[in-house]
């Protein structure tokens, strides 16, 4: 839906200091209920993703799904559009690490109420534990990177973590590689397999 994505760009613009009317404009003319909090770009598109194989059009319920560009933005985002500012209903993730500073954030805000779920460590962990490490590197292996990831894991820095961790570090050593798997390792796992914060916020929605 173009007008959601305009939607997005305005209010990611205000929200880096830019000026606020053309994102009130568009939400008084959307039918924008929701907006959906997330810290970057991988975890928008595995909630994208995740929406598409349930059929939904998130932007066509009325959902705004929201990278910030980092967890330390969510009081600024949570500023302009929860009940201090546009009126939208807020949700997301968050990582646990990151709790205290979201609840801090949405409480001066006015938007302290506000439901977020938590992964453990991050939302790639979430999806590498889902899945396990077999398949991960079927999937590894199918996406043409699995010379790659042997590289990475011959590494002195790599000795000491676990086939997990390894495996989460390698998905952020490349621009956009996050991003990528964030949609390949949602659209492998079984719906039964769903990890519960992604689910409970689709759920939610």
């Amino acid at each position: 839906m173009a007008d959601m994505e305009s939607f997005r760009e305005a209010v990611t613009a205000w929200a880096a200091g830019g000026p606020g009317d053309p994102a009130r404009e568009l939400a008084a003319r959307l039918p924008v209920r929701t907006a959906v909090l997330l810290e970057g770009l991988s975890d928008a598109a595995a909630v994208s993703t995740l929406a598409a194989r349930r059929g939904r059009n998130l932007a066509a319920e009325g959902v705004c799904v929201l990278p910030m560009g980092g967890a330390m933005s969510v009081g600024r985002f949570a500023g302009l559009l929860g009940p201090s500012g546009l009126g939208l209903r807020l949700t997301g993730l968050c990582d646990e690490a990151e709790r205290g500073y979201y609840a801090r954030g949405l409480a001066r805000a006015g938007a302290g109420r506000q439901w977020f779920f938590v992964c453990a460590a991050d939302l790639e962990d979430e999806l590498i534990r889902a899945l396990g490490m077999r398949r991960m590197e079927e999937l590894v292996r199918a996406e043409g990177e699995l010379r790659a990831l042997q590289t990475f894991l011959r590494q002195p820095a790599q000795r000491n973590r676990t086939s997990q961790q390894q495996l989460r570090r390698f998905l952020g050593t490349k621009k956009g590689r996050k991003i990528h798997y964030g949609r390949v390792l949602v659209e492998a796992l079984d719906p039964d397999r769903i990890p519960a914060p992604l689910d409970g916020l689709l759920t939610s929605l």
